[in-house]
């Protein structure tokens, strides 16, 4: 089995864990690969391969994320691509994406027996066309958000749905996010957690100006479409999984759609969403309550 291992070396002990997991993963008899960029930092590891970020995607049956929740979104993107699974290991604060903890990396050896279990994921495209020759496109495994930039008081946004118009609203923005999603920027919004493995898009404003602005759930073949307009003709900014990409002027429209790529999230120890959602988002009211019956 071939394994290549994407670390984020600014998490802290992220260097140690990535020895743990290729020591493990050698012993086990797979050959692991790492980004040659990282060839002089692990250097002392012996049976390791290094080759170009590109090369190990392809000749990798799985990818290895080890880092934060960042990590493995941007590590499940070129996944997608590539039709790699992905399994990630968390040594950031919250990662909620992630199958298993930095503590439980003796468990990788389930690798290795086909122990585990994949969750297939839906992604969104986003494209943004407009006055500019090129059109610009993009692809989110958690959301896309689109929002008033430092120099807007506020903007409208129009949204329509397979041409149709579905929202007229005034808000600080709006975000599109699938299931996977939906427990991220969206849940903090105050839209709904969604089973991950469903293939939706959601929507939900951010701050609206409307006593009856809810979050809305759109079929996965839904076409969305969004016009921003501001007082001063300022520009909106387009974020994707968290990552500016681009702005929005007046003239600008971004459509978003179902991506053709489907990303698998290796789950080990099983129903791992589920029991993320109950000790890394629940646990905070647990504390306070001094117990579990909630």
């Amino acid at each position: 089995m071939n394994i290549f291992i994407f670390p984020n070396l600014s998490k802290k002990n992220c260097k140690l864990y990535v020895k743990q997991a290729c020591e493990i993963l050698l012993s086990s008899g797979c050959t692991v690969y790492l980004s040659g960029e990282y060839k002089t930092v692990f250097s002392d590891i012996r049976g390791v391969q290094f080759k170009s970020e590109n090369t190990c995607f392809k000749k990798c049956d799985i990818v290895v994320a080890v880092g934060g929740d960042g990590t493995i979104l941007k590590c499940s993107v070129r996944c997608a691509e590539h039709h790699k699974p992905v399994l990630g290991i968390n040594c950031g604060r919250l990662g909620f994406m992630a199958s298993l903890e930095h503590t439980q990396i003796s468990d990788l050896d389930r690798l290795v027996k086909g122990d585990y279990k994949l969750s297939r994921r839906m992604l969104i495209t986003a494209s943004v066309s407009g006055k500019a020759d090129t059109q610009r496109e993009f692809t989110a495994l958690n959301d896309v958000v689109v929002s008033k930039s430092d120099s807007c008081k506020i903007v409208d946004f129009e949204v329509s749905r397979n041409s149709i118009p579905i929202s007229s609203l005034r808000a600080d923005g709006v975000i599109f996010s699938t299931a996977t999603g939906a427990s991220a920027y969206s849940m903090s919004a105050g839209g709904p957690i969604i089973e991950p493995e469903m293939e939706c898009i959601e929507f939900t404003q951010i701050c609206p100006h409307s006593l009856f602005a809810r979050t809305t759930i759109f079929g996965p073949d839904s076409i969305l479409k969004v016009k921003c307009h501001s007082a001063n003709k300022c520009m909106s900014n387009v974020v994707v999984d968290g990552n500016k990409v681009c702005k929005l002027s007046g003239s600008d429209v971004l459509t978003l759609k179902r991506s053709q790529h489907y990303v698998d999230i290796i789950d080990i120890n099983g129903d791992n969403f589920f029991k993320s959602v109950n000790k890394k988002l629940m646990l905070p009211l647990k504390e306070l309550s001094g117990g579990d019956n909630i």
